[in-house]
């Protein structure tokens, strides 16, 4: 493997004589610096797999934990859990997926690359009209936000939720579908321009939490009596205020730690707080079915075909460019989705 030049905005990166695929597979956990692009061979995709040229790789959180160290993965780390492009080839012993075949994936590693090796029973396909950059930017974060607003904690008519981070990329997208289901939404963003595409995207209240304490204006916007749940990826930063936020018996959906995780707390709190619930769940138990994975991502890319749903690409950068992405995304200087373009 040979590292290879960053790449330009203005020309494609050229392959070395003996050809192969781009990508980015830190040898070490550590900063964004980490991130090189280097030369490998381009895979072959064994039974049950094919081989997909990446056209987009969203970037997310999770991401920057494992590149980190934060969460511990055995290096090469292949970075990267989602994406979209075109099928090149398939293996043996594949059914339904043909050469040509637009598709999109969340949960396989290594998308920060010009081309993936994966097994088809994580691949959807793209619906016509879509496109690959927002099927990458929906497929982790949209099926996300459809599993915790349908299933972790099923929201409908009469009920108040609490969205943290509202104008992050999910936070849009929960807004989004919290607002279809019925549900009352309550935002909370760091400026104005952010509470603008909260309330665009469906968010009733915005709580500015730069100027205002969080539990205290969730409290009296409900008259008292606290929100039924709050969607807080966030993470230690957050987590005290969010339990002060929720009603009795109410529930803390911890489904991210972007502040960083949640120290060690008694569990007694919850009960002295009112018998609240808390859940830290994970997509991989959501879709732990094709057929579940399957019905999750037709909801979402459907949705997006109909117009129904809203996918906002923040930022795209060059594959070349991943450690100022990374930048980016961890000083909250994004808004929407952040995606890198092989």
């Amino acid at each position: 493997m040979r590292r290879c030049p960053r790449r330009s905005l203005d020309g494609p990166l050229r392959l070395g004589n003996m050809g192969g695929m781009l990508a980015i597979r830190p040898r070490a956990a550590g900063g964004p610096e980490v991130m090189t692009l280097e030369e490998h061979p381009t895979p072959t995709p064994g039974p049950g797999e094919a081989v997909v040229r990446v056209e987009a790789a969203g970037v997310n959180f999770i991401d920057i934990y494992q590149r980190s160290g934060q969460y511990k993965i055995e290096p090469p780390i292949p970075l990267g859990l989602e994406g979209a492009g075109r099928v090149e080839a398939v293996g043996p012993a594949v059914a339904g997926v043909r050469e040509g075949d637009e598709v999109a994936w969340a949960g396989g590693p290594g998308s920060y690359a010009t081309h993936v090796r994966i097994p088809v029973a994580k691949l959807v396909p793209v619906p016509a009209g879509v496109g690959a950059k927002r099927a990458a930017a929906a497929m982790l974060q949209g099926m996300t936000a459809h599993y915790l607003v349908r299933s972790t904690f099923a929201l409908g008519p009469g009920h108040t939720c609490l969205v943290h981070a509202a104008a992050g990329g999910m936070g849009l997208l929960l807004c989004q579908m919290a607002k279809r289901l019925g549900a009352r939404v309550i935002g909370t963003v760091s400026t104005e321009e952010k509470a603008r595409l909260a309330r665009e995207a469906g968010a009733d209240e915005v709580i500015l939490y730069t100027q205002a304490d969080v539990e205290v204006e969730a409290r009296r916007l409900t008259g008292g009596a606290g929100v039924d749940v709050v969607y807080d990826g966030v993470g230690r930063d957050t987590f005290e205020k969010s339990l002060g936020a929720l009603r009795p018996r109410g529930m803390l959906v911890l489904f991210g730690q972007s502040s960083g995780p949640v120290p060690a707390f008694d569990p007694q709190i919850l009960s002295q707080k009112g018998s609240l619930f808390l859940t830290r769940p994970t997509l991989g138990h959501y879709t732990a079915t094709r057929e579940e994975l399957l019905q999750r991502a037709e909801d979402v890319l459907g949705a997006i075909a109909r117009g129904e749903l809203t996918i906002s690409v923040g930022a795209t950068y060059p594959l070349a460019e991943a450690a100022e992405a990374h930048r980016a995304l961890a000083g909250r200087a994004t808004t929407g989705k952040v995606l890198l373009i092989p």
